[in-house]
C-alpha cells in the first residue's frame, strides 16, 4: 500500500493524491470535523537533524488546505505534519524514514498496542485518532521530564521498554492553549536522551515551534 502512495505522489498533484486513498484524505476530513488537530501544537517541517524540509511545500500546503488549517511554510500543525506529513515523507534522516514509526510496529508495541495499531489503513479509526489517544495516554501516565520554556512547559514522557524500543511522546503546556501534543516516536535507549535533557539549556525539541 505504501508503494502505491509513493507512486501516486510521484505522478499526481499533491491535492489529488490526498483524495486517492480513503485512509488519507477522507481521514483528514474526519479528523478536522472532530476537532482533533486542535489537540496538537505547531511544528516546522524542517527537521532539526536534516536541516531541510522532509516534505515538499506543495504537499505541506495541500495537507493544510485539506484540513482547513492555517499555516505559514514551513510551520504548520504538528499533528497534521508529524502524522500524515511524515507518512508521506520519503526524505532520508539519520534515524530512517519518518513514516517508519507508523508502519514497522515498534512504536505501537512500545505503547502496549498491537503491532499494526498505527498502520493507517488498518482498522476503522483514523491514524490521527489512534496516535492522539496513544500520545495523550503516554503523556499522562509516564512523564519523565518537565522543562520551562519561554511561555510554555515542555513535557517529555517515555514508556521504557528496554531492551526493546521505547516510546516517547512530547507536548507543550501553556496558559494560553493548555496542553498541545507535538510528536511521538520510538527510541532505542532513553538514557542518553535524558542525560542530554538534564545537561542542556531548555529549548523546544523535535521540531516544535512555540
Amino acid at each position: 500500500m505504501i508503494d502505491r502512495l509513493d507512486a501516486a505522489a510521484a505522478a499526481h498533484d499533491a491535492a489529488d493524491v490526498l483524495s486517492m486513498f480513503d485512509w488519507l484524505g477522507p481521514a483528514i476530513d474526519a479528523d478536522a470535523e472532530a476537532g482533533r488537530f486542535a489537540r496538537w501544537g505547531r511544528s516546522t517541517i524542517v527537521d532539526e537533524n536534516v536541516g531541510a524540509p522532509v516534505l515538499s511545500q506543495p504537499m505541506f500546503e495541500a495537507l493544510h488546505d485539506r484540513a482547513g488549517l492555517d499555516s505559514a511554510w514551513p510551520v504548520g500543525n504538528a499533528g497534521l505534519l508529524h502524522v500524515y506529513g511524515y507518512l508521506l515523507s520519503t526524505a532520508p534522516t539519520p534515524y530512517g524514514l519518518k513514516r517508519d514509526r507508523w508502519l514497522d510496529g515498534e512504536l505501537a508495541v512500545a505503547c502496549g498496542l498491537g503491532a499494526d495499531a498505527f498502520v493507517p489503513w488498518a482498522g476503522e479509526r483514523t491514524l490521527l485518532d489512534r496516535v492522539t489517544e496513544a500520545a495523550e495516554t503516554l503523556i499522562a501516565s509516564a512523564p519523565v521530564r518537565r522543562q520551562h520554556l519561554a511561555d510554555a512547559d515542555a513535557v517529555v514522557a517515555i514508556a521504557d521498554c528496554r531492551p526493546a524500543a521505547s516510546a516517547l511522546a512530547y507536548a507543550l503546556d501553556s496558559p494560553a492553549h493548555g496542553r498541545r501534543l507535538i510528536t511521538m516516536f520510538p527510541i532505542a535507549d532513553p538514557a542518553p536522551l535524558l542525560a542530554d535533557l538534564d545537561t542542556s539549556p531548555p529549548r523546544p525539541r523535535w521540531n516544535a515551534v512555540l
